[in-house]
């Protein structure tokens, strides 16, 4: 296809642009061959009609489909160039936030300005062991691909990390070194990898300096080796350095600044150690106030200065040594502002006592006259003598200039070196990785020295950069057999030769500098002598005579020749020197001691350390006129040396590219220059790569990538099995011009654009299609919506003529009532006025009917009110007599009411004054309102009292009324006689007026008492109602309190249970958080144990053991242990109770002790039979072979001679037990005081020292018995193989003899005879053994008889009281001891040996005796302390009632469990083995036992089981030795069977499950009542009786932690292969997504292969996980926190590469992910552990899924992403959105708009600032305690265990 054919209508292209460098637009109509001029539409929407170049006609640039923006591969571009490659890393770097982005083998890193949260550890892990290729780009990818190609090539490698000053190599370098410390580690415990990272702030505080461009600008650059061991671990590092800007030391640029060093030693001046230096504030100083910028905005030097110093103090720079340099350092400032003044134009001088220059001499420890001398002279030498000649002040201040420069950079090479020192290794290194961080291509206004050195060292870079890319194309295209062509890109050895070769510009400036009167300008002016108008890339300026141009690989620079001379000299006067060697200060001719050597220490420092370390030997070697020769090498000399053997390192290593890109001059952050961008492309050697790709085939694509990808341009037919065919066949019809592809051996290779041209194709289908399934869905939606309109045109026509009906009868019936109403009116309107004119008449009549009965009722009112009249007038006269009657009557009254009135007048008035006394007595008293109640009621009474006179007052009044009434008749009888009387009448009428004076002034006083009185009631009634009013006010109050409590009480008990509901929260987060700290610890404690175990391992391998005996440590153990920790402790424990125990008197032994010690005896006893007939077999032997060895006499008798010896060696050792046995029975018998068998009596003294020396003669006898044994075995050996030889040689040799028949018949007979004697000596053995048998019997009978007759002396004994008991079990058993010795000692008096075995069957039972004694005394001191305890408890109540126990009850105890011999058949859930078979044990049951067997055929659990019943039968001895030895050998079984197949699955599930059981069961048998709730009656009966351990549960605890973590170990290193591939990568709905281009970085195809793994793969491996737990019985709970860990594995790491993978991040990709998460949620619901919690950590990867399916446009969208992703994080969140891309071109980009609204929404949140999960996050596990139904009684050990010679009880 012609490229002109992709110039269609609507086509996007690149046009040029002066200021956006390229600017997209769109064609508005289609391209022809032959048209000069193009239109074009503008993205701001103005049309621009664009010119084509009428000499080439070129085109512009093709834009990249829209899918293909954004790329992590600028090599997956179709369309390969630079706006294209602008354009994507700006989309990447503006829209998407990401720094990084390939091309090809370049990482291209964008400098943020920002410090961004994707260099943590959880990224360094994300990235470790990963395709580089297969996660987004990153500088740890580019790391981990150096690391993974040293370890796999065995071949070294390199990183060059180059750009400009300000682009960020120096961070660049920092992070992948320390990717390379936290994924390596070291091979030491010196922690080389902090070491390595320590040189950092070292070399930045005196390398690095402000400029305009960058805060923390490289001024030298590095090259680092990191080291590695044959295990690739960190063993060291070396550092080379290259080319320090010294001139920066003395002079800065407008805002620039010296070294950080300097300001950190000023911002420190004020810290005691830096007194001596007497510095203050930056600007006070020369060298550092030039750039007018002393402060960096946001960094703190004090700070830095500190870390500075740490970092030194880390690498080994002693705190005298740093203080050293910092003298030195400000020694050089105050250098700086030492002034000079001149005499003359030749001459100047110093200021006398000039204080910066005797500082400057204090620090240095030199002579002041001295320095100030040859500051301000300088000495000649010619051929016969020297001159001393003074220098003008300018030539004055350039020497203390290079001076000052000439000792920091001394003071650069000092420091670097110490630092290389401080990293080397002495291991041997076995690989190296190199982190080169160099200058990039540098051009500026004006450019000097410095300047042409960088871009001489990038021109030797790019042409090794180009090489390699070149390299590895024509590699590629080898591997897949495509036709190599030869590819023409840009080689600069031109420009290399141009600066490097003979009579180059270095030649003529090295030659220029020997010149005496060599200057700047003869040299120019011979550069453009020698190259101008001769070579191309040389070029002179227009303007100027001083300047020269060189046509670098990136652009034209042009170099000032001012200076060249003097920085490639870098004089130094040697007598100033001098003067610094002879300094006080030790440190400082350190310095330049490497003067003598053959390196010019001035021009080693202009590059730094100069990098000849790889031939030292043969570089100093020389004769001294060598030396001085070698001194005048100049700066270029040795910077190009350094260089080529950079470029040797390099070449010989792999080299890895990062090109640093600074994308803006202003330090924006996530600001894009284009035209700043494009200058460092160029000049990086991106565009080459771009090039260079281009210019082949860059599009490269897999048979099955193409195919899943372009599927939809093939036809059925076209389809065919086998891919590579298809895609041929296809191809052919798709594209005519087979130039545009190759058919590689896997791949399909595509020029540039035919990759676009196929998306177009593909996009044309798809819109096809699309408008297909459009045409006919619209159709379909058209006539559903006509049937819809015609169905509703039916309904609407049918509801209208109803209507229009409905209509016409309403009118129909309207006419009707209308008609109706008409009537009814006008019958209304006549029936109203016939009602009008009736009732206008009735008016009339009751008007008129009214007005004459109005009339009628006056008169006869009238007539009334006249006799009315007349009655008042009748009734008033006979009134006004009336009333002068009762004036007389009430005079008479009144007398006398006044005399009782006084009477109570007086009564009253007393009353008054006790009140008002009471009254001022009470006043004010509220506090006795009560009293004051009382007093009322008492005031009520007497008012009650009062008024009950008043009462009889007004009876009285009335009596006497009622009198004077009958004496007013009586006087109106007599009044004639009264009328005789009227002299009487005057008298009693005077009387009577007086009478009435009296009650008049009674009834005052009746009145003012009344008023007193209802003034006191009122007063009374207004106190109550107060006292009421205060008691409804404090009720309310009361009310109002009460109310108020309650609130509170509610409000508090509402808030106390938000508290405890918070605190119980922070609690169980806090109990989390502590019990993951503590299973991290116990993590950490088994890692350090198998590291300690490893290094005793190797220890071992190391130090091989010489020939010869080795003394081995008398403490170690074979069962050493952290778990033996117990047995130390009670031992020291024990202690002290063994020094106080002889001190104690009348300690009564428990009964127990004898019942062991019968136990024990009859053991002894069966020991001792066993024994007795192994000597009577081996006597049976021996006499054998006397018959054997008769031919043997000589030795024989030397033998038998041995014998009678031993025999009567053994006969004095007979005799010497019974004198001792003697001494025994008298010391007992002495004395028979309870105090002799006390321990510290003289029989136990004697006791003792019997059995001591007993165990010593027992050593030497077990020694002569094993030699005896030795030698009958060694005889027997000898004679039976010598028999068998001789027959079978002898029978061979008759066989051959025997020829004819009658040497056969001979040989038949003497085979019966044979026969015969044979069976005569079987039937004379089988008498023999049935004798034997019959013995065994009767000794059977008799031990059975001695049985019983001790358990009746024991139970005698029992009878004793207990200070007796001691001492008859004693003699009894001496007695005993006696009998049987006479007795043996009669029975073997002929026989020495059986007496002899005897004796020693006897020692060996005194001695087990021995040691049951020294147990039975621990338990008894246990028991002693447990006693006191109790003892303290209890009280004396208890100690009472223990002193009424009778004794026979004492008495029977201990019989009982004696005298049960029916129980012996009832098996008690117990195991019983012997002590040595301890170790076979754990052997066969632990270490050698397989759980894929156990787990099918047996029990789960049965090991735990199997254990814990032998613990218990240990319990059940009361022996703690084997209780410890047990557990301990268990718990280190255990830990050895992980170790060694630790990464077995079914093994680390198995010890797990068991081990928990184990520990289940010494929780369930602890006695513990907590534990032995769901207990049955029997297994309570079970329980541990003797020993609490609770200590072992918590070792078995941490022992099961420790499994559980190695189980997830396991766990996820086999789920980790699979999780990315099966839930990310493999589509699981094929079809959904598609396979978009891919760079050089290929990634792992989605399509399943063989080998790939699939979502089906982890279901099936979790089923396999879940069966094997349930197989081995683990606890359910135990099961639900092993899938809850594996499903936040699963999520973890699934969203961790989600987070970091943008071809992973679209909607297609989501789809594919809830449909995964579906299928583990219904495995969950299958195996019923929904419940586990697993669901929950599945969550996070849940909301990114649907994070990449939801809408992201609008403010709605935002507000619902915000409030449905509750489980991400807001990083994770802008993370998702950033990376999301479209697979296909529907599909549209998140907006920079709708991402900033989402951050702007969740800038409250507060959450993690971490991006990626921890996938090594392992949750807290705990173990519920889970009891067991099964009875211990009923397991069956079954024989395939091989446990019999363990026995049930």
């Amino acid at each position: 296809m012609a490229a002109s054919e992709l110039y269609t209508k609507f086509a996007r292209v690149w046009i040029p642009d002066p200021e956006e460098v390229w600017k997209s637009a769109e064609l508005l109509k289609d391209y022809k061959p032959g048209d000069k001029v193009l239109l074009l539409h503008l993205e701001e929407g103005k049309d621009l009609e664009y010119r084509l170049d009428p000499k080439t006609k070129e085109l512009p640039h093709l834009r990249n489909p829209d899918i293909l923006v954004g790329e992590n591969d600028l090599t997956a571009l179709s369309y390969l160039h630079e706006p294209a490659v602008l354009h994507n890393l700006r989309v990447r770097f503006i829209d998407s936030k990401l720094i990084y982005t390939y091309c090809g083998i370049v990482l291209v890193a964008i400098n943020p300005y920002e410090q961004l949260p994707i260099y943590g550890e959880d990224i360094i892990n994300a990235y470790s062991g990963q395709n580089m290729g297969d996660m987004d780009p990153h500088i740890f990818a580019v790391a981990e691909e150096a690391y993974k190609q040293m370890a796999r090539d065995e071949r070294n490698q390199s990183i060059i990390v180059s750009g400009e000053s300000g682009a960020g190599k120096t961070v660049s370098a920092k992070y992948a070194m320390r990717y390379f410390a936290t994924v390596s580690g070291s091979a030491s415990e010196a922690n080389v990898e902090e070491k390595v990272l320590a040189s950092n702030p070292i070399m930045e505080s005196i390398g690095n300096a402000k400029t305009t461009r960058n805060d923390n600008s490289s001024r030298f650059g590095k090259y680092i080796e990191i080291g590695f061991d044959k295990r690739y671990r960190i063993i060291g590092a070396n550092m080379r350095t290259y080319l320090l800007e010294k001139s920066r030391v003395v002079f800065q640029a407008e805002e620039e600044r010296n070294y950080h060093i300097f300001y950190q030693l000023c911002a420190s001046a004020n810290l005691p150690e830096f007194k001596m230096l007497r510095l203050g504030n930056a600007n006070n100083f020369h060298y550092t106030k030039q750039g007018g910028s002393p402060v960096i905005e946001g960094v703190d030097d004090t700070k830095e200065m500190a870390h500075t110093r740490q970092a030194c103090t880390l690498l080994g720079i002693s705190e005298s040594y740093q203080m050293g340099i910092f003298r030195i350092l400000a020694g050089i400032l105050h250098l700086g502002n030492v002034a000079f003044t001149s005499r003359d134009s030749d001459s100047c001088t110093i200021p006398p006592k000039h204080e910066p220059l005797s500082i400057f001499c204090d620090l240095m420890g030199v002579d002041y006259e001295e320095m100030c001398h040859w500051l301000c002279h300088r000495k000649l030498a010619t051929t016969t003598e020297t001159y001393i000649k003074p220098i003008s002040k300018l030539q004055a201040t350039n020497a203390r200039d290079a001076l000052a420069k000439h000792i920091y950079a001394k003071l650069f090479n000092w420091i670097v070196d110490h630092v290389n020192q401080a990293l080397h290794s002495a291991v041997k290194q076995h690989s190296f990785i190199g982190v080169l961080d160099i200058y990039g291509f540098e051009t500026f206004e004006i450019n000097s020295f410095e300047q042409f050195c960088i871009n001489y060292a990038n021109e030797k870079l790019q042409q090794q950069f180009n090489m390699h890319v070149f390299k590895l194309e024509q590699e590629e295209y080898m591997k897949e057999q495509i036709p190599w062509t030869l590819i023409d890109f840009y080689d600069n050895q031109p420009c290399i030769n141009l600066i490097e070769s003979k009579l180059g510009i270095l030649d003529l400036l090295d030659e220029e500098c020997k010149m005496p009167k060599g200057t700047d300008d003869t040299w120019a002016q011979k550069l453009y002598n020698t190259h101008l108008n001769k070579c191309a890339l040389f070029e002179k300026p227009r303007l100027s005579n001083k300047a020269f141009i060189i046509q670098h690989f990136a652009d034209k620079v042009e170099y000032q020749c001012e200076g060249f001379l003097e920085k490639n000299k870098d004089t130094v006067f040697e007598e100033q020197i001098k003067v610094l060697k002879s300094s006080k200060f030790k440190m400082l001719p350190e310095l330049f001691q490497d003067d003598e050597k053959a390196i010019s220490p001035t021009s080693a420092t202009s590059s730094g350390r100069t990098p000849l370390t790889r031939t030292p030997a043969k570089l100093t070697k020389g004769r001294p006129g060598q030396t001085a020769k070698e001194h005048k090498k100049t700066v270029g000399h040795q910077f190009r040396n350094s260089l080529h053997l950079l470029m040797e390192t390099l070449n010989a290593t792999t080299p890895h590219y990062v090109r640093c890109i600074k994308p803006n001059d202003f330090k924006f952050p996530f600001t894009f220059d284009e035209k700043r961008a494009v200058q460092q492309l160029r000049a990086c050697g991106v565009l080459e790569t771009i090039r260079i790709s281009a210019a082949g085939f860059p599009s490269r694509w897999t048979y099955q990538e193409f195919f899943s990808r372009y599927r939809v341009l093939m036809k059925q037919k076209d389809v065919l099995s086998d891919r590579k065919q298809t895609c041929k066949n296809v191809l052919e019809k798709l594209i005519a011009d087979k130039d545009k592809y190759q058919f590689g051996k896997t791949k399909i290779f595509f020029r540039a654009g035919q990759v676009a041209y196929l998306e177009k194709l593909r996009a044309d289908k798809l819109r096809a299609a699309c408008i297909r399934i459009q045409k006919t869905i619209r159709g379909w939606l058209l006539r559903k919506k006509y049937l819809r309109m015609r169905k509703a045109a039916i309904i609407v026509q049918r509801y209208v003529r109803g209507y229009q009906a409905r209509c016409y009868a309403k009118f129909l019936r309207r006419t009707k009532a209308a008609t109706i109403i008409q009537k009814y009116w006008r019958m209304y309107i006549v029936r109203r006025r016939y009602k009008i004119k009736r009732m206008a008449t009735i008016v009339l009549q009751s008007y008129l009917r009214g007005y004459l009965a109005r009339n009628r009722y006056r008169k006869m009112l009238r007539e009334h009110k006249a006799v009315i009249i007349q009655k008042w007038v009748r009734g008033w006269l006979a009134r006004t007599y009336y009333r002068r009657s009762m004036h007389a009557i009430i005079y008479l009254q009144c007398c006398f009411r006044r005399m009782m009135a006084k009477r109570e007048l007086k009564k009253l008035k007393i009353e008054a004054r006790s009140v008002e006394r009471y009254k001022k007595l009470h006043i004010g008293m509220e506090n006795k309102i009560m009293q004051l109640q009382r007093k009322v009621d008492e005031q009520n009474k007497d008012y009650k009292c009062l008024m009950e006179k008043l009462t009889n007052l007004e009876g009285t009044y009335t009596s006497e009324t009622e009198k004077l009434r009958s004496d007013l008749e009586r006087l109106q009888l007599s009044e004639e006689e009264a009328k005789i009387a009227t002299g009487r009448v005057l008298s009693l009428q005077e009387e009577i007026a007086k009478l009435r004076k009296d009650l008049e002034q009674t009834q005052s006083e009746k009145k003012s008492i009344e008023e007193r009185a209802d003034r006191y009631k009122q007063e009374t009634e207004q106190l109550v109602s107060n006292l009421k009013e205060e008691n409804t006010l404090l009720k309310q109050e009361k009310e109002a309190l009460n109310h108020l409590i309650v609130e509170q009480a509610k409000e508090m008990t509402e808030t106390m249970e938000k508290k405890l509901v918070e605190e119980t929260k922070q609690l169980e987060l806090d109990l989390n958080d502590e019990r993951l700290r503590y299973q991290n610890l116990l993590n950490e404690f088994s890692r350090l144990e198998e590291r300690y175990d490893d290094l005793k391992e190797e220890m071992t391998l190391m130090n091989v053991p010489k020939p010869g005996h080795k003394r081995t440590d008398s403490t170690h153990s074979s069962n050493e242990s952290e778990y033996t920790f117990s047995s130390e402790i009670a031992e020291t424990e024990d202690m002290p109770l063994r020094t106080e125990e002889p001190s104690e008197k009348k300690v009564p032994l428990d009964m127990s002790l004898f019942l062991k010690l019968q136990k024990r005896v009859t053991e002894l006893e069966q020991e001792k039979q066993v024994m007795q007939d192994e000597l009577d077999r081996k006597e049976e032997q021996v006499l054998r072979s006397k018959a054997k060895e008769e031919e043997r006499p000589q030795i024989r008798g030397a033998e038998l001679e041995y014998e009678s010896l031993k025999r009567q060696e053994l006969e004095s050792e007979n005799k010497k037990l019974k004198n001792e046995l003697n001494e025994l029975r008298k010391a007992l018998s002495e004395k028979s005081a309870p105090e002799v068998t006390a321990p510290g009596a003289p029989a136990y003294r004697v006791l003792m020292e019997q059995l001591t020396s007993v165990s010593e003669e027992l050593d030497v006898r077990k020694e002569e018995v094993l030699i005896l044994r030795s030698q009958l075995v060694s005889q027997k050996e000898a004679i039976q193989p010598k028999n068998t030889m001789t027959d079978s040689t002898i029978l061979l040799e008759d066989v051959q003899k025997m020829k004819d028949k009658g040497e056969i018949a001979q040989a038949y007979i003497g085979l019966k005879e044979t026969n015969r004697l044979l069976e005569s000596q079987l039937q004379s053995q089988k008498r023999s053994h049935e004798n034997e048998a019959e013995a065994l019997r009767g000794e059977i009978q008799s031990l059975k008889e001695e049985n019983n007759r001790q358990q009746q002396l024991l139970a005698q004994n029992l009878q004793l009281p207990p200070e007796a008991r001691i001492e008859a079990s004693l003699q009894h058993e001496i007695t005993r001891l006696t009998n049987e010795n006479l007795y043996f000692e009669e029975l073997y008096a002929d026989d020495p040996k059986k007496y002899q075995s005897y004796r020693i069957s006897l020692y060996k039972r005194m001695i087990d005796l021995m040691e049951q004694l020294e147990k039975q005394d621990k338990t008894v001191r246990k028991l002693k302390k447990q006693l006191k305890v109790f003892a303290k408890k209890i009280g004396e109540l208890e100690v009472g009632q223990m002193e009424n126990i009778s004794p026979g009850q004492i008495i029977d105890e201990p019989i009982r469990p004696v005298n049960i011999p029916r129980k012996e058949k009832d098996f008690q859930g117990m195991l019983e083995y012997k002590k040595e078979d301890e170790q076979k044990l754990v052997k066969n049951l632990i270490l050698e036992l397989k759980p894929r067997g156990v787990a099918v055929n047996l029990i789960p659990g049965l090991p735990a089981y199997i254990l814990f019943m032998c613990v218990r039968h240990a319990d059940y001895l009361n022996d703690d030795q084997k209780v410890r030895s047990l557990l301990t050998s268990t718990i280190n079984s255990i830990k050895k069977v992980l170790k060694k197949r630790g990464d077995d699955f079914e093994t680390v599930s198995f010890w797990l499950s068991n081990t928990c059981r184990f520990l289940h069961c010494l929780k369930q048998y602890s006695g513990e009542e907590g534990f032995m709730k769901h207990n049955t009656s029997r297994q309570n009966e079970h329980c541990l009786t003797n020993f609490d351990l609770a200590e072992y549960r918590q070792v078995l605890s941490d022992l099961a932690i420790q499994i559980y973590q190695q189980l997830v170990r396991v766990l996820e290193n086999i789920l980790q292969p699979m999780i990315v591939s099966g839930m990310l990568e493999h589509e699981t709905i094929q079809g959904v997504s598609g396979v978009k281009p891919t760079g050089l970085r290929k990634r792992t195809s989605s399509i399943a292969d063989e080998g790939t793994y699939t979502l089906d793969s982890i279901l099936r491996q979790l089923n396999s996980f879940h069966s094997v737990m349930c197989q081995h019985g683990m606890d359910p709970e135990l099961i639900k926190q092993v899938v809850k860990q594996m499903f936040y594995i699963v999520g973890a790491i699934t969203l961790n590469n989600l987070l970091l993978r943008k071809d992973m991040c679209s909607w297609s990709k989501g789809m594919q992910i809830r449909y995964n998460v579906s299928q583990l949620e219904e495995w969950l619901r299958d195996k019923n552990l929904m419940n586990s919690g697993a669901k929950e950590t599945l969550e996070p990867l849940i909301q990114a899924a649907q994070l990449l399916q939801v809408k992201k446009k609008t403010d709605d969208d935002a507000e619902a992403i915000c409030s449905m992703c509750s489980a991400l994080t807001t990083a994770q969140i802008v993370k998702v959105l950033n990376l999301y891309t479209p697979v296909n071109e529907f599909e549209e980009r998140v907006s920079v708009s709708f991402i900033r609204t989402i951050q702007m929404r969740l800038r409250d949140r507060k959450d993690s600032p971490q991006l990626l999960m921890d996938a090594k996050h392992i949750f807290p596990v705990t173990f519920p305690f889970n009891p067991s139904s099964l009875a211990l009684e009923t397991i069956q050990i079954p024989a395939s265990l091989g446990l019999g010679f363990i026995s049930r009880v």
